[in-house]
């Protein structure tokens, strides 16, 4: 019984720190690094919060695809060109990072801090 115990909490924390760790092969950028790339027009900025939290503040560059839609809109992305993905605090967009990687993407990239750390 006190194994079995073990075996529990061992996965639940390997499931809570399996969402902290940023995904292997994702480049993260504060706010203030992702102004400075904004005119790139080699580079595609996806954010995955919901139509409601896109419609009440977005970044203008930013095209809306939330995330429980990304897997069947991923084919309206370019894989030849970097994906920049923001959300809300970062949690989301590190959620569709890892998903655009597993898709084949080889180039995202992640906004610390999402929207609300943009000023």
């Amino acid at each position: 019984m006190e194994y079995i115990n073990y075996v529990i909490m061992g996965l639940f924390l390997f499931l809570i720190v399996n969402r902290f760790i940023p995904t292997k092969g994702v480049r993260n950028i504060s706010t203030t690094e992702l102004k400075n790339e904004l005119k790139d027009k080699n580079k595609q900025f996806v954010d995955v919060r919901t139509p409601g939290e896109y419609k009440g503040n977005h970044i203008k560059e930013f095209k809306n695809i939330p995330l429980h839609q990304l897997a069947q809109k991923a084919p309206e992305l370019s894989k030849d060109k970097e994906v920049v993905v923001i959300c809300q605090s970062g949690m989301r967009s590190q959620k569709a990072s890892k998903q655009l990687k597993k898709l084949g993407f080889t180039n995202v990239t992640n906004v610390k801090g999402g929207m609300s750390a943009w000023f």
